[in-house]
């Protein structure tokens, strides 16, 4: 069995690694868990309980010092982009227990983005009563584009991304899931309400992997685009965001993507960047790291081994990046119950906490 040191019993005392640059002063960054294997997501669990999952389809509860570990029950394909993807606690986990994920589901020969949810009961170490909610419809092949994110509304429904599983038109159809943001209720149903009475809230995205509401509501996604035209997203109820007809980037070709950068009916993203930096997870930061970067947009970088800062002030505009030997291969990053900036490293298989001095 791998090894893994544990620094979570007192968090006041781990030893600070690396000093990122904050808007006034250091930012100290600190070792949480370490030995990772391709780490996806974690989430917070009340009472300080971290949940990591990783991509072989292991979910890892911390908490006073102890580790266990809980092989996912779900039917999920652990191929290239694919496994055991996001985690989230929802508002209610107190009442509920339940615990939601996202992973790469077997389908017949393919397979697809799915979302399925487990039981922690009081005082458990390990999950229980693993259910499939919602599953796209089948005829994806390959290990490409599962979106996966998740993020809990201010209306208590679950909204998922979904990526175009590397079928570049099916992001167009709206008889398919692929390259779509999707809203659902906690059962895995399609709400009444939705614009196209289907899971579909928005869609022409590629590979959506950030999620988060802000603090007036909003709902912003982040996705990967091919070379070129990484994008921010305020994603709204049935606007088409282009994908792929539009696009800023080429494909790796060179080629040109479909009509150019717009047209009528297709949404602008608020912020791009090229060249990519292949951004994964989202948060928004409340005062995590102090009122100068109060509610922005922070995402990680796969590509460039380094955490963006966003202001929403208005639309999305980059007013910091942050980099150490610590943010290598940043796949999430959240902000904690007790404060700082959370993220996951796959790079130093490691969950790393930034805080800054008040």
């Amino acid at each position: 069995m791998r090894f893994l040191l544990l620094l979570i019993t007192c968090l006041s005392a781990a030893p600070a690694v690396a000093d990122l640059a904050g808007p006034r002063g250091p930012l100290t960054v600190s070792p949480i868990v370490t030995g990772l294997d391709n780490p996806w997501a974690v989430g917070f669990l009340p009472g300080g309980a971290l949940v990591i999952t990783e991509t072989d389809g292991r979910i890892l509860l911390a908490e006073d010092g102890q580790l266990s570990v809980t092989q996912a029950g779900f039917d999920l394909v652990d191929d290239g982009q694919g496994g055991l993807l996001d985690v989230l606690v929802p508002r209610d986990f107190e009442t509920s227990r339940h615990v939601y994920f996202t992973f790469a589901k077997r389908q017949g020969r393919g397979s697809g983005t799915a979302l399925g949810r487990a039981v922690l009961a009081q005082g458990a170490d390990h999950f229980t009563d693993f259910e499939t909610l919602f599953e796209i419809a089948e005829g994806s092949r390959g290990g490409r584009h599962f979106g996966s994110r998740l993020a809990e509304g201010p209306d208590g429904f679950l909204y998922m991304t979904v990526g175009d599983r590397g079928d570049r038109p099916s992001a167009q159809d709206l008889s398919r899931e692929n390259g779509s943001i999707l809203r659902l209720t906690r059962d895995g149903a399609v709400p009444a309400d939705n614009p196209f009475g289907t899971a579909i809230w928005s869609y022409g995205h590629r590979n959506p992997q950030g999620l988060t509401f802000d603090g007036q509501g909003r709902l912003w996604g982040i996705e990967h685009g091919a070379r070129g035209g990484d994008e921010v997203n305020e994603v709204q109820r049935a606007h088409n965001y282009g994908w792929p007809v539009i696009a800023y980037g080429r494909h790796y070709s060179g080629g040109r993507i479909g009509e150019g950068t717009t047209k009528d009916g297709m949404e602008q993203p608020a912020f791009y960047w090229d060249p990519s930096i292949a951004p994964s997870g989202a948060t928004v930061l409340g005062d995590a790291l102090g009122a100068d970067w109060a509610g922005a947009l922070v995402t990680g970088s796969l590509k460039f081994d380094q955490i963006h800062v966003l202001s929403l002030d208005q639309g999305a505009d980059e007013i910091a990046v942050l980099k150490s030997d610590e943010t290598l291969r940043v796949r999430d990053v959240r902000v904690g119950p007790q404060g700082g900036l959370w993220f996951l490293s796959i790079g130093n298989g490691a969950l790393y906490r930034v805080t800054a001095d008040r």
